[in-house]
């Protein structure tokens, strides 16, 4: 059945929730939004598959939105989510739906920040919490939560927050949500563990899938550029000068080279700021904030940090480090090519490992990465690129 014409007014929404969507210039809900939100309306579980960027945040919490009693201040709707940095891009998202609403509060619950301000934030009575398992049971042993009153329960990237260790947490805090009417789980790969909760506690539930080759599939041109590995650094700088980029992502696999590669690209005059595990959450936060605001022009980050990252308008991702783990290559070039623009994804090979990584990535995704290089004009041409030679072992 054909349903591109379908409408956000088609799907029974509120005023309120059509007037802030048509705020944020949106009209047209994408497929996993069409699929989950009719089901969620009706108090339904439901399972979905989708990658990354085609809308899942909207698809569970238009929703939800839609289900809260503003005369009520319990906590009615729990999102889990598996780090801070998605825990906030959540709660900002949710607000920003919230625009013609009046009564309905969010509150963010994450570890790695002071807990006195989450204290004060419940103590406002919100209607809808976006936390992280850890932090949320710290709050509920603190009593400062309570999860009795609860009606709709969704873990986001439910794939990654059961791979992280959090599978205990959330079961244990699912357990403790007696009077729950439904359950989402949203991934983009569901794993065993996902399978698991979904059979201990989901009933009837309906089940969504979203292919990466529909209409939702980020329009995103990739490329290679093989170099050596001393000259990974300028070639990146000189992509991102000759190319006229303005808002560019760049990944590495380890804290030690996203920091190293920070500092190099700073003392060559770049406006540059890098996110990882060792930079303090504070930072971290203020980081991204200028990242989303649109003053800060390159954000360098590990994969772990990146998570939650959701900027409509990033022009191009770089892998400075081409990934250990096919996922981590789709959901990094996710972050361009969103809300229906182009996008451009670059990776650096530096040896013959890498180059042999990404053609495993490119068969694994079904992409078309093009080898191009950059000529003494700062144009890129297309190159056949010779596999690096593998170093030869010597015989004694």
């Amino acid at each position: 059945m054909e349903k591109t014409n379908i409408t956000f007014a088609d799907l029974g929404l509120s005023e309120a929730m059509l007037k802030a969507l048509e705020k944020k210039g949106y009209g047209y809900p994408t497929t996993i939004q069409m699929e989950a939100i009719p089901h969620f309306l009706q108090w339904k579980d439901v399972i979905a598959k989708a990658p990354t960027g085609t809308g899942k945040t909207f698809a569970f919490g238009i929703p939800m939105i839609e289900h809260i009693d503003p005369q009520c201040g319990d906590v009615q709707g729990l999102i889990l989510a598996p780090t801070r940095e998605l825990a906030i891009q959540i709660g900002d998202e949710l607000r920003g739906l919230l625009t013609y609403y009046q009564g309905i509060r969010v509150a963010v619950l994450y570890g790695g920040a002071g807990i006195g301000g989450q204290i004060k934030a419940l103590e406002k009575k919100p209607q809808i919490v976006v936390a992280t398992p850890g932090r949320l049971m710290d709050h509920y042993n603190r009593k400062t939560i309570r999860l009795d009153k609860i009606q709709t329960v969704v873990l986001d990237e439910a794939d990654r927050m059961l791979d992280m260790g959090f599978f205990k947490d959330v079961t244990r805090i699912i357990d403790k949500i007696k009077n729950r009417k439904n359950l989402g789980l949203f991934s983009a790969t569901i794993s065993q563990e996902v399978m698991t909760v979904s059979w201990m506690y989901q009933r009837d539930e309906v089940e969504i899938t979203v292919e990466p080759k529909q209409e939702d599939r980020p329009d995103i041109d990739q490329y290679s550029i093989t170099v050596t590995p001393l000259e990974k650094a300028e070639t990146t700088l000189r992509l991102i000068r000759t190319q006229g980029f303005e808002r560019v992502m760049i990944f590495c696999n380890t804290k030690h080279m996203c920091q190293r590669l920070c500092d190099e690209f700073q003392r060559a005059g770049m406006d540059c700021q890098c996110i990882h595990g060792d930079i303090r959450q504070s930072q971290r936060e203020k980081t991204m904030q200028r990242y989303r605001d649109g003053k800060l022009a390159i954000l360098i980050a590990t994969d772990v940090a990146s998570r939650g990252i959701d900027v409509d308008d990033v022009d191009c991702v770089i892998n400075y480090d081409v990934p250990e783990e096919n996922e981590y290559y789709v959901h990094r070039i996710g972050r361009t090519g969103r809300a229906k623009r182009k996008g451009s994804a670059y990776s650096i090979i530096g040896n013959f490992p890498e180059k042999a990584k990404l053609d495993e990535i490119a068969k694994f995704s079904n992409y078309t990465i093009r080898a191009v290089r950059l000529d003494e004009n700062g144009t890129l041409v297309d190159e056949e690129v010779k596999a690096p030679t593998p170093p030869r072992r010597k015989f004694r």
